[in-house]
């Protein structure tokens, strides 16, 4: 179950859902309102309904607090964060990152009338965050982009489930979106198998095939299939 990040949409996952599916996995994508993390951890779990066997929560950027909260659920057997948020009991978006210096993509990010975030996609965007991207994808991040309440920053974490889930986390070595020693502080502590790749935050977009073969190992390892 792919889960996107905060201002995304299911493209996040474009290019990795073709290769889990052309490798036999059930693929669920998931669309989150991003009014409040309460009601996207909603939203996801009711998802699972629609799931059979074990589910592998997979989740990029915001997209990882969400599954910390829905892998609680006794139907998900593990969890993978792809340069995801992977908080700890009463911890918030807001909590985490204030403990670092900002990240490069705050300079970019804007606030609308009733308190929303979303990132302005200018050519100077572009070239410092996402130069990695290519240039013919761009104007779909634009058409998809949905603006985020900052609610879903704001809310702090329940349990969270890599306590009693094993998690796999993929660090974007040059992510300037989620600083990689926010993502490496994070994965060590969540007691993740961690792997690393060069690349910006919009890893799914730029190293679909690593992301899916990780997510294939993870879901080899909860299965016990041979891989």
């Amino acid at each position: 179950m792919l889960v996107h990040g905060a201002g995304g949409t299911p493209s996040t996952w474009s290019r990795v859902a073709p290769l889990l599916r052309a490798a036999g996995h059930q693929v669920h994508l998931v669309t989150n309102p991003m009014n409040s993390l309460r009601e996207d951890v909603a939203n996801t779990t009711g998802v699972l309904d629609d799931c059979a066997g074990p589910v592998l929560l997979v989740g990029h950027s915001y997209g990882g607090v969400v599954i910390t909260n829905v892998g609680r659920d006794e139907r998900v057997a593990g969890l993978v964060y792809i340069c995801a948020f992977a908080p700890d009991e009463g911890e918030s978006v807001q909590d985490i990152i204030g403990r670092y210096p900002p990240a490069e993509v705050s300079k970019h990010m804007r606030r609308g009338p009733d308190g929303e975030w979303a990132s302005e996609h200018s050519p100077e965007y572009w070239a410092e965050i996402g130069w990695d991207v290519p240039e013919a994808e761009r104007a779909s991040f634009d058409a998809d982009s949905r603006p985020s309440a900052d609610a879903i920053f704001a809310e702090a974490t329940g349990v969270p489930a890599w306590r009693a889930r094993p998690a796999w986390y993929l660090v974007a070595a040059q992510d300037k979106t989620l600083r990689p020693d926010i993502q490496r502080d994070m994965a060590t502590r969540s007691g993740a198998t961690i792997s690393e790749i060069t690349g910006s935050h919009f890893t799914p977009r730029v190293w679909p095939r690593e992301v899916a073969d990780l997510v294939e190992r993870a879901a080899a390892n909860i299965t016990g299939a041979p891989r």
